[in-house]
């Protein structure tokens, strides 16, 4: 099982084969419509592969010790930005970073996906996760209990609803059948699926059923860390073949910048997409400066 990991526990990567992406650009300020259409041709003219946009629905009042944002700090639905970014950009990838999987209801998000899709050309991925945010989870009428459970569900039902002539799927949280949905994605079996998370769980998620994983962290040493959890997850789930190689997408965090040291040893752990987070967020020339900054990471 673990070979079909390819690259990612053993091999080292060449740094040009290491893309960039940027993370959260859908929250604070810069959400707004001028912010957006700049920081996101910026981006895209300066070789950043990857725009990722983060979900929260609602979040605790009053802030929570594990919520990553103020309860007034805003944040655009991922979906909806990502379609605006989509129609002002023309090659870069576009990204949920993370789509909270168990409070949506997946064959809506099944259909917004792929309309997504065909509208920017094919450049969506989804990256899901579990959530852990107990209030906002409550809020939305979604239980704690069991939403691992539903999230490997709803990624079974949205496959089948992309993949399969005639859908149809049975579950504890899903069930559906003669019914289809159409435009498909333009990729076939549907948009790559990213898996976000840390736990062993979502390792085991990741290498079922991701196209990549999306893992967050400090240092090279968290990275390492997380590979090792992945590496034990190849020896416990199978991979199905469809799925190709697992992709490692990973953000750093606190210190927001990388290095160009630091960025060495991120390729020569297998690391796919490199995608860096232009906190805080709270002026937009500096964060179209840091995208300045960053873009030589992977470009000299």
């Amino acid at each position: 099982m673990t070979a079909a990991l390819g690259r990612l526990p053993i091999v080292s990567a060449k740094l040009e084969n290491m893309e960039l992406g940027v993370s959260g650009l859908n929250a604070k300020a810069v959400l707004g419509p001028a912010e957006a259409v700049d920081l996101a041709r910026r981006a895209e003219e300066l070789g950043y592969r990857s725009w990722w946009a983060g979900d929260h629905v609602v979040l605790p009042s009053p802030r929570t010790a594990d919520s990553p944002m103020a309860p007034t700090d805003p944040i655009l639905d991922p979906l909806i930005h990502l379609g605006y970014v989509a129609a002002v950009t023309e090659r870069i990838e576009l990204a949920t970073g993370i789509v909270i999987l168990p409070q949506r209801n997946p064959l809506v998000l099944a259909k917004q996906v792929a309309s997504l899709d065909v509208l920017s050309g094919g450049r969506m991925t989804l990256g899901v996760g579990a959530g852990y945010l107990e209030p906002e989870m409550t809020a939305v009428g979604v239980p704690m209990a069991a939403r691992g459970r539903r999230t490997d569900e709803y990624l079974d039902a949205m496959t089948a609803l992309w993949t399969s002539p005639e859908p149809q799927f049975r579950g504890r949280f899903v069930s559906f059948g003669q019914v289809d949905a159409h435009p498909r994605p333009v990729r076939e079996g549907g948009p790559k699926v990213v898996i976000g998370g840390h736990s062993p769980a979502a390792f085991r998620r990741a290498v079922s059923r991701g196209h990549g994983w999306f893992g967050n962290g400090s240092s090279v040493e968290d990275l390492e860390r997380h590979l090792a959890g992945l590496r034990r997850a190849a020896s416990e789930v199978d991979r199905p073949a469809r799925l190709g190689r697992l992709e490692v997408n990973w953000l750093q965090l606190d210190p927001v910048r990388v290095t160009r040291a630091d960025a060495d040893r991120y390729a020569a752990l297998g690391v796919d997409r490199l995608v860096v987070y232009p906190l805080p967020l709270e002026d937009p020339a500096a964060v179209a400066d840091f995208l300045l900054q960053h873009a030589s990471l992977v470009s000299d």
